[in-house]
């Protein structure tokens, strides 16, 4: 069952609120570039921002002492890959990936003080192969779409393979999480950029974290 079958407000907050923390962190930057590329950009930016390539998105609410993270990852980032695994080297990666992803532990550091403890973890993807000859006719139009019309190829064929992973903390002093470390680029080298937003007891808060930048204060 899926945690945020389980805690609903906890994940509305992290899917409504944490829209105005992303909107308003990402303004100025909307502004310069709209300067430059027009206005038309900013809106295909924003429609496509859900997914880009070496960037992950995580959401991180705190209600009281549970604390949920919330993963968007592009497949490119995780595997390095957004289609179904094509042979046995690529299922082991995919295989790899997940057991990583679930193990949260090994994606954030929190501090010890907080004395949080790992509930629960629910990771998904879409990397999956429903019919081999379907994919092949898919691959074969894919190829031939994205030689004449690949706007519109996109419009018809925009599912992008996608990772999901939340994961859920009982913390007993949650006062005292004060920050929060990723070692997400070290097991995804391909993502160059995670875009964290906060929602909790601190306030709101919007970061981006890099491989040499990788801890958020809260």
């Amino acid at each position: 069952m899926s945690i945020c079958n389980k805690k609903t407000l906890l994940c509305l907050a992290v899917s409504g609120s944490l829209f105005s923390v992303s909107y308003a962190a990402n303004a100025n930057d909307h502004h310069d570039h709209n300067h430059h590329d027009g206005e038309h950009h900013e809106s295909e930016h924003r429609h496509h921002d859900a997914h880009v390539h070496g960037v992950v998105e995580t959401n991180i609410a705190q209600d009281g002492d549970h604390l949920l993270f919330e993963i968007t990852a592009p497949g490119a980032d995780v595997v390095g890959f957004e289609h179904a695994p094509k042979d046995d080297a690529q299922k082991q990666v995919l295989a790899n990936a997940v057991k990583t992803l679930n193990n949260p532990n090994l994606i954030f550091t929190l501090p010890e003080n907080a004395k949080c403890t790992f509930e629960e973890a629910h990771v998904s993807h879409n990397l999956v192969n429903h019919n081999d000859h379907d994919d092949h006719d898919h691959e074969h139009d894919h190829d031939h779409d994205h030689d004449h019309h690949d706007g519109e190829h996109h419009k018809e064929h925009g599912k992008h393979g996608e990772f999901s992973a939340q994961y859920e903390y009982h913390c007993e002093a949650i006062s005292n999480l004060d920050q929060i470390e990723t070692q997400w680029f070290t097991h995804f080298p391909h993502t160059h950029k995670m875009t964290i937003q906060y929602l909790g007891d601190a306030g709101q808060k919007a970061a981006s974290l890099t491989p040499k930048s990788s801890v958020i204060t809260l």
